[in-house]
């Protein structure tokens, strides 16, 4: 059924302890924190993903399949903690819309501010706030959070985004967010140009004691930017495996064959942009243990540019970040400066070698594929932390 509806991908942001997590708990049945380090520390380290079908009825919207479905949802959930802003920006970098989370009695919060730069710095437009934790304030701390969170907007892409409270471990008013939801215009889908699949997680599947004739492939999670892929096709994936040659890190584009695709846990012949998409493939298992190939690109064999070392691109810096609860101008981009660059699902550092006004030549650590007008967003180190400073393209 959910392949027959319409599907967004929504990414879930916000502040650490804001309660992202619990949120997508309530809305998917699925807690996203699966990873052993995570459910130690409480907090997300990885992207997380939970999928639902919501329900209109008489009543309402629901997610308990109650009345007719109406739309499928692929959630991606972002970590908060400001260590791990790359995780994030690779989250952002496959989605439609995004929740941003801000818990009523807590108030607007640095890693707040700097997860809606992110969204800004990634294009997205489709932004709904979730004023969270409503039970656990007073009204007038409640409307006070309001207005920082209005004030906190003014000026960007969320600054006519509708703002909701709820509680979501209270179960109040999601069904407001649901509606919300199904009524975020679903982008333009392009199937017919050449398939571009973006790899956000790489995981060995099999079960310790699997019998060898029923082990599985590397499988590959993301999303299909456009194009569409079936069982059966060549593929290639890059920048590809990474290998030590005299201490350096060299990387070898992989082709394999698709063996499986899923959405979900839903096996397809075939997949379309839209949704959390999974590709099983005929690789050893071992290669995709560990997220070792997140950040590629899939396309057809022969069909993706070569990896650069090197890469062109116009930047625009934001005025000011926040660091802490202080507000810090953004100084220009000097040459030799170190920047953090997250292209799609990628993440890289690279030196600066020549910039003027609007554009810089950059020398890359890890190679990208370079794919012309694709997003990027920029990070500085600031004070030991990459903090976010502006977006770019790449020409």
């Amino acid at each position: 059924m959910a392949k027959e509806l319409e599907t967004i991908n929504v990414i879930i942001a916000g502040h650490i302890d804001h309660g992202k997590t619990t949120l997508l708990q309530r809305m998917t049945g699925k807690w996203a924190d699966s990873h052993s380090e995570e459910l130690k520390r409480g907090i997300t380290i990885k992207l997380g993903y939970a999928e639902t079908t919501i329900y209109k009825n008489t009543e309402g919207y629901n997610t308990e399949k109650k009345g007719s479905p109406v739309r499928y949802v692929s959630f991606i959930d972002a970590p908060g903690h400001e260590m791990l802003m790359a995780t994030m920006l690779s989250g952002a970098a496959i989605v439609d819309a995004a929740i941003l989370v801000v818990a009523a009695n807590e108030g607007v919060k640095p890693q707040t501010r700097e997860h809606l730069l992110a969204l800004q710095a990634k294009k997205i437009k489709n932004v709904i706030i979730v004023q969270n934790k409503i039970d656990l304030a007073s009204k007038e701390r409640a409307l006070e959070n309001y207005k920082e969170i209005k004030e906190m907007t003014k000026g960007t892409i969320a600054e006519n985004a509708e703002v909701i409270p709820i509680s979501a471990k209270q179960n109040v008013n999601l069904d407001k967010l649901y509606q919300a939801i199904t009524e975020i215009p679903i982008p333009e889908r392009n199937e017919k140009e050449t398939p571009l699949f973006m790899v956000a997680r790489s995981f060995d599947i099999n079960r310790p004691g699997t019998s060898p004739e029923n082990l599985k492939g590397a499988v590959l999670g993301g999303t299909l930017k456009q194009g569409t892929l079936k069982v059966g096709d060549e593929i290639e994936i890059k920048p590809g495996m990474a290998i030590k040659e005299a201490n350096q890190l060299k990387y070898i584009p992989v082709k394999t064959k698709i063996s499986a695709l899923f959405k979900g846990s839903e096996p397809l012949e075939k997949i379309t942009p839209g949704g959390s998409l999974s590709i099983e493939t005929e690789l050893d298992m071992a290669l995709g243990k560990t997220d070792s190939l997140s950040g590629c690109v899939v396309s057809l064999a022969g069909k993706l540019p070569e990896i650069t070392d090197e890469a062109k691109i116009s930047y625009t810096l934001f005025p000011e970040i926040y660091v802490g609860n202080h507000k810090v101008k953004v100084e220009p981009i000097k040459t030799t400066e170190l920047l953090m660059l997250s292209v799609n699902t990628a993440v890289t550092v690279g030196q600066v070698k020549k910039i003027s006004v609007s554009e810089m030549d950059i020398s890359l650590r890890i190679p990208i594929v370079p794919i012309k007008a694709d997003n990027i967003g920029i990070a500085r180190n600031v004070n030991g932390h990459w903090r976010l400073i502006g977006h770019g393209e790449i020409l």
